[in-house]
Order: structure tokens, then sequence, then C-alpha cells
């Protein structure tokens, strides 16, 4: 293994030479308190960075075994690590010197979500930060001297005062791992007490704009409270008991004026498949990890999906068992959303009604009686959410502010009023037996058949030209080979490494599981088995070279983004 003084003494034989001389000091270096691994050298200023690790013996880091030693305590310890070691690049390194990316320190850390992420390693042996450098020139010229400083003290610095036992403020560290603990447990429970959330007392769910996912100041913020009749009491591992509103499997309707905090509330379950980071404010706010946001989606293409349960007896004798459209409107694609979801194993959909396609959701009596339902292919959701509990056990919840209709078919009924939450269920159920609505039914006796889908790997093949070509444009829009593949209704992508790792990942599935045999279901689970068994990496295409900027999506993102792509082909 090379020194710290090797790697200085050939940043300066190689200082001003062509870009491509930063090749040489590939490799492993021992430095007095860790060891560095130039893994990747980028070949120009101007392309994506140089990837490193910096690794430290346990001995030296002291991270104690029992805060790492499960799936959720070692993700809230990394996670945390990786916030303190970006924080102290920023309060280090003013910033990018040179050309291109000159300069340019990075480490992939998150946003209000704690996720699953390749940026740090916690294990028994080491600690290791993973992170991106843009190695110092001028035009195409190394700076050597710039870059011994940024790699051997400003960096060294860093690691000392960020993932060293001596600089840890263990305090924060052993809450971060505990808040992300006890929300893995608390989300645990959920099915356990016949919920399908739970949304704490004092919760702080308002964001500080439309655009922000901070939280609103304490200050300007209305707390959450929960509805006497819907309050729980759980116990968690760490907090201990913690009160709040439960909300029960069935049909929940969030109603109330605009304004008041119903799309807030919701946002807030949408958000709740995901851990939150301590002072987020949804810290003790949780869904099922499954539960899915519905909305209609005007132009996206249906590649064979079953919608007959909800369109069927199309003009032209068009086929529903196993519809395809490269422009579907907003009713059918909202089918589509839903047999999809229910495909991958959702229990649990979330709908507003803002973004749904009205003639899905509701055919009220006066509609019924002017058109005759053999002339109406679409049955509306209002028929079909019972049977979908009843019959699937899956649970919704929906935003309503406009169809009283779906009084009748509620479980429970929530009114946000000036965001306070109150349960209305008796006063909403007295309102539809006041005031019949007189309409038929149309859902029929069951709620229909679902059909598992094979795709191919035909379709599936990420090329541009003959190189293959798969990168993450931000967070709603991944290149998949020579298309670039809109995942904009995705709501629940909370972040652009998970985008990332969605394309490889897509790629993984593609070359090992799609066979011809296996549902899309099962290919992406036996995916997801492996990421299990060998972490994130697996699905690397440098494997080996430990990929620093990926964060784990949930099956029903991969799922979304493979049914949205347009090369795809079932069979």
């Amino acid at each position: 293994m090379l020194s710290m003084d090797d790697l200085q003494k050939t940043l300066q034989r190689i200082d001003g030479k062509g870009y491509k001389a930063y090749k040489d000091i590939k490799g492993v270096y021992s430095f007095p308190f860790f060891t560095m691994h130039l893994d990747y050298i980028q070949g120009d200023p101007f392309a994506s960075p140089s990837r490193l690790r910096v690794r430290i013996p346990q001995q030296v880091a002291g991270i104690p075994h029992h805060l790492f030693k499960d799936r959720a305590r070692r993700t809230g310890v990394e996670d945390y690590l990786t916030r303190r070691f970006a924080e102290e690049i920023s309060k280090q390194l003013g910033g990018k010197s040179g050309s291109g990316k000159s300069g340019l320190v990075y480490i992939d850390r998150g946003g209000q979500e704690i996720l699953e992420r390749t940026s740090m390693v916690v294990n028994e042996k080491y600690v290791e930060a993973r992170l991106s450098v843009g190695l110092p020139a001028r035009g195409r010229t190394i700076m050597g001297k710039e870059a011994a400083e940024l790699l051997c003290r400003f960096l060294p610095e860093v690691v000392r005062k960020s993932l060293l036992a001596e600089s840890i403020d263990w305090d924060a560290l052993k809450r971060h791992a505990a808040v992300n603990e006890d929300q893995e447990v608390l989300r645990s429970l959920l099915k356990k007490k016949g919920l399908v959330a739970f949304v704490a007392d004092g919760a702080l769910l308002p964001r500080k704009s439309g655009v922000s996912d901070e939280p609103m100041s304490y200050g300007e913020a209305v707390l959450f409270q929960s509805p006497p009749q819907l309050s729980t009491e759980l116990h968690l591992p760490h907090r201990g008991k913690v009160r709040g509103m439960g909300i029960p499997t069935g049909i929940t309707l969030i109603v109330g004026g605009g304004y008041h905090g119903k799309s807030t509330l919701l946002r807030a379950l949408e958000r709740g498949v995901y851990n939150h980071i301590p002072g987020d404010g949804r810290e003790y706010t949780v869904s099922l990890k499954d539960a899915i946001k519905i909305r209609a989606e005007d132009g996206r293409r249906i590649c064979k999906v079953n919608i007959s349960p909800f369109i069927n007896n199309l003009p032209m004798g068009k086929d529903t068992a196993a519809f395809t459209t490269d422009e579907a409107s907003g009713s059918t694609s909202q089918a589509a959303n839903i047999v999809e979801a229910l495909e991958i194993g959702s229990s649990l959909l979330l709908l507003d009604e803002d973004t749904s396609a009205t003639n899905f959701m509701i055919r009220d009596v006066r509609m019924q009686k002017l058109v005759a339902k053999e002339k109406e292919p679409i049955t509306p959701f209002l028929d079909k959410v019972s049977e979908i509990y009843k019959e699937l056990g899956v649970s919704t919840v929906i935003v309503m502010g406009g169809a009283g209709d779906y009084f009748d078919v509620a479980d429970t009924v929530l009114m946000m009023d000036e965001y306070r939450a109150y349960d209305v269920t008796v006063e909403a159920k007295k309102v539809a037996s006041d005031l019949p609505q007189g309409r038929v039914s149309e859902g029929g006796e069951s709620f229909g058949p679902l059909t598992p889908r094979v795709i191919l790997k035909k379709g599936l093949e990420p090329y541009k030209g003959k190189k293959k070509k798969i990168a993450a444009r931000g967070l709603y829009t991944l290149q998949y080979g020579n298309k670039n593949l809109s995942l904009f209704y995705l709501e629940q992508l909370v972040d652009p490494s998970q985008t990332r790792f969605l394309g490889d990942l897509m790629d993984y599935v593609s070359r090992k599981y799609v066979d011809g045999k296996n549902s899309l279901k099962k290919a992406i689970e036996l995916a997801y088995r492996d990421i299990e068994d060998n972490g994130l990496e697996v699905v690397s295409p440098f494997y080996g070279e430990h990929p620093g900027e990926y964060a784990l999506p949930r099956k029903q993102e991969v799922a979304g983004a493979f049914n949205r792509l347009r090369s795809l082909v079932v069979k």
C-alpha cells in the first residue's frame, strides 16, 4: 500500500501536465488514521467527478456495535454520519476552483427522509465514506499543488471532524438512530392494530411552501391533534408511549373546505412510507410501506393491463382485458394505475379528488338517467372501492371535497377544519340517510379479475447506438437507452439518487430475471432479494468500485418505471 507522502509526490510530479496524467494516482493510500481508495479517476475536468472512498478502522471511529446491529439502526447511523460529513465539507471548503468540476467535493446526503444509501457504510470492521471529487485543473492542465491540498489536507480534516470518535456528537447520533428505529417499529405495528396509517399528536405536517419539503416553523403551523374517536396509543422502543390518530383499515374520506389541510394530511400520508429525520415534524407519521398515490395521468402509455374491472364494452370492441394505448385518457390511466398498484401488491391506495378524473370517480344519478349504463364503458371508482377492500383487503384514503356520494361507502370520514381533524363519520352517515342519492350501483357482484403480466426482454435494452446509456436527469427524468422516461407522476419518489438507482436496477432486473416466465412482480421481488443479501451495490455496472450515489426506492416506483417505459413489451 502506498502512503500519503507517495500521493503528494505523484501530484507534485504531474503538476502542469495534461489532465489524463491524473490516472497515475489511482490506487490505495495509507493516511495517519484512515485509508484512501481512489477508485475512479475522471479523464477530463468537465467529465463526471472522480470517485473515492475514505475508510476508517472501527478502532479509530469507535461506533459501538449495538448502534448498527440491525438494519434500522445501521441506516440511521449511516444517514447521520453522511449528513455530518456533508456539513464539514461545506464548512471547510469555500467552493470549486479551476475548470469544470475542479475542486468540488460531494457526498450524497438526503433531504428530509432517511433512506438506505451507498454513501456511507458502517460495519464491524470500518466506517467508510464514499464521495465524488473534482480534481483541480486550469483548462485541461493539472493543478497538482491544489490537488495535494484538497486530498492530503482538506479531506483528512473533514474526516477528523466528522467520523472520528473524538468528534462525534454521540447524543445526536444515538437520537438519529433511535428515531429511525422507532419509525420502523411504528410502521410494523399498523397491521397488527388494524390500521393503515398513524399521525402522532403534535406532528408538524405543513411544509414551508409547495416547492419545499422542509417544515413550516412551529410558531406558524397548527400542530396535529387526533380526534378522540380515533385516538390510539402505541409503544415504541425509544420514545415509549406515543398517542395519535390511527386511521383504520377500510375506506377513509378526508373532507373539508378548500385550504383547510386536506391535501396537507394526504401528503403526509404519502411521505409516511419513509422515515424522517429528527426535527422534520413527521417523525411519527407513518403509513403502510406499500401505500401508493393514485392519480389520473393523461398521455401515459399502457401495455396490456387488464382494466376490465373499471372499463369495458368499448366502442369498436377494443379489448380491455389486455388494454394497450400510447396516449391514455385521464380515466383509463387512473384505472391502469390502480390495477398496476394491485398487481405489485400495494395494500393502501391514496387518492385526491383534485388529481383524479371526474368521470372515473363518480357517475351521479342524473347522468345515470340521461346516459344508460350500456352506453357508458366506465364503472366509477365509487362502485368498486368497497369490493377492492372486501375482496382484496386493500384500503383506500380519499381526499374528497365535492362528491358526497362517497359517504355511502366510507367507513371513516375525517373533516379538516383550519388544519384540525374531526371524526364526522356519524354526521356523514346521517346526511347520507337524510338525503338519499337514488343512484344505482354499477359495480357488479365482484371486483373482477387481476391478471399478472410477464414482461419480455425486447424493448428493455438500454442502448444508445452501441453504447449502454442509463442516467438520471434530476428526480423525475431517467434516460434509458435512447429514450427519456418521465417519472413525474410517481409522486412518492423523493430523491434523485433513487432515480439513479432505479435505472441500474431496471437493467439488472432485465438482464437477470426477465426470462419470459417471471411476472413483473416476481422479477422485481427477486432483485430485491439480491439487494437484501448483497446491498444496493449489486445492481451497479461498476460493481467493486462501490458507487456512492444510490438510494433505495420502493418496489412500487420500480414497477411504475417499467410500466411507463414506452418500449415495454408484455407477453
